[in-house]
């Protein structure tokens, strides 16, 4: 197995294009994944590979029984996957958005996450669904946040959020072998991004996190593109002599927690950067479970870095106010770190 250095947009497709050839079950369905069933062009019919290219070059590899365009139908198209998922296939159902995830809400948090529980294990629903998330591309309010605390929420989803292009491979050929149904979350800003990705065989298991920076002054979580932000800042920190232990969850269900609680038992300190929205967010229950099941090991308050609780500006400056820069977080570990300990 050798690494070549591809893209996150690469990489994901050629996961979908490995599970696809491996297992027959696997089929992809969404919107704009091929071109108009009236051409017979070949060109023309895989145009677009999805709102963002991932899926082109699968349409001409695997037919149109396997990659299935559909409406604009969010319901349609959780719909059919749930359906067709109880039946023993696995599909792979792409949303372009995750803001748009509230037209199938009652499909994917009523009827998928409960399915497997509710029949006693008689019926599974193996699907993935890959959605796209994240501002930074000035595409306003309604297409920009991340979302992932909702589907945590729910028991019976997993929600896999991807940093890196190796990482976004091997999740998601795990991701679509797993049974339970898995929400892909993958930030937008991440798809031009480059990095080793092992050919052939690769997976990365559900629930085991990464330590991206070791370092003995304070432990940071960062999730999906916060992680570049994260190293950026511990750059920062370390010409002033700070050293951040950085982790990457990479699935926040199912957590690493024992990853977690044992950097922060070595450090003392903890930060969360994060992008989804600060109330009932994943930085908070975060900390929550840092407080409860550590806190003798806390020389300070736990911190939590996320945007403000205000819907994603259109205007691209104030975008990139809203978002947490490296700047901003260097400080705050940075003052955190210099602040006299908490007294036992």
């Amino acid at each position: 197995m050798t690494d070549r250095t591809i893209t996150y947009r690469q990489a994901i497709n050629e996961a979908l294009g490995e599970e696809m050839e491996r297992d027959g079950t696997v089929f992809l369905i969404g919107q704009d994944i091929a071109g108009a069933p009236q051409t017979d062009d070949p060109q023309r019919a895989d145009a677009w590979g999805g709102a963002f290219g991932v899926t082109k070059g699968l349409l001409g590899r695997f037919g149109r029984k396997r990659v299935i365009d559909t409406p604009i139908s969010e319901s349609a198209i959780i719909g059919a996957a749930i359906g067709a998922a109880a039946t023993g296939l696995r599909p792979v159902p792409e949303l372009m958005y995750v803001d748009f995830i509230g037209v199938c809400l009652d499909q994917v948090g009523n009827q998928a996450a409960k399915m497997r529980y509710m029949t006693g294990g008689q019926v599974k629903a193996p699907l993935t669904i890959r959605t796209m998330m994240g501002a930074g591309l000035a595409v306003a309010g309604q297409h920009s946040n991340v979302l992932y605390s909702i589907f945590a929420h729910y028991p019976g989803l997993k929600c896999v959020a991807p940093s890196t292009p190796a990482d976004a491979k091997g999740l998601l050929k795990a991701s679509v072998r797993d049974d339970d149904p898995v929400v892909f979350f993958e930030h937008k800003n991440l798809y031009n991004d480059k990095g080793p990705v092992p050919e052939g065989e690769h997976l990365v298991a559900l629930g085991k996190g990464r330590v991206v920076r070791e370092g003995g002054d304070a432990t940071v979580v960062a999730i999906s593109q916060m992680v570049k932000v994260a190293v950026a800042a511990a750059d920062m920190l370390s010409q002033a002599g700070i050293e951040i232990e950085i982790i990457d969850p990479r699935t926040l269900v199912p957590l690493d927690e024992d990853l977690i609680l044992e950097s922060v038992r070595k450090t003392g300190r903890f930060i969360v950067v994060d992008e989804d929205h600060p109330v009932c967010s994943m930085a908070g229950d975060l900390v929550a479970r840092v407080c409860e099941r550590a806190f003798d090991a806390l020389k300070s308050p736990p911190r939590t870095i996320t945007p403000p609780h205000v819907t994603v500006p259109f205007s691209p400056p104030l975008e990139k106010a809203y978002l947490p820069s490296a700047d901003r977080v260097a400080s705050v570990i940075g003052d955190l770190v210099r602040a006299p300990a908490r007294e036992a």
